[in-house]
């Protein structure tokens, strides 16, 4: 499982240094892919595999399905880190996320997630008093 908060920087060469914490987890590889919001979603090869399944579930006769497993195909990349941990983030990857050199890579359970740092601080900044505020229909019976 994916928690915390990092805050590594983005190489010159486009490389990022998961935390260590992550790389057990994705040393056997990794997949990258848009996210929601602007960020990266980062899976290991396995937890990607139960989540094309689950694509592979939707009906074809749904656009929005079709258009969403398009989107998010179409910008996956499947990476393995290097002896070091590093992983390149493709430069479409890395521009779709307005990714600049300081980077939050954030755990969210079964996924990581990258973002520009700026961007994500404005992003927790405008969540948290939603997250105050969610009522129990958001994630039924979590409290």
């Amino acid at each position: 499982m994916f928690l915390g908060t990092y805050s590594p920087r983005l190489d010159e060469k486009g490389r990022l240094i998961f935390p260590a914490k992550f790389r057990d987890e994705l040393a056997e590889g990794l997949v990258l892919t848009r996210g929601q919001e602007r960020c990266i979603y980062v899976f290991s090869a396995s937890e990607f595999e139960k989540v094309h399944e689950q694509m592979r579930a939707a009906p074809l006769s749904s656009k929005q399905a079709r258009d969403y497993i398009r989107v998010f195909l179409s910008g996956a990349s499947d990476e393995v880190p290097d002896k070091q941990g590093r992983v390149t983030i493709p430069t479409p990857l890395r521009q779709y996320a307005g990714l600049d050199r300081e980077l939050a890579v954030v755990g969210a359970g079964s996924r990581a997630e990258i973002w520009d740092a700026q961007a994500w601080e404005s992003y927790l900044a405008e969540q948290e008093s939603a997250f105050s505020a969610t009522e129990d229909e958001v994630i039924p019976g979590l409290f």
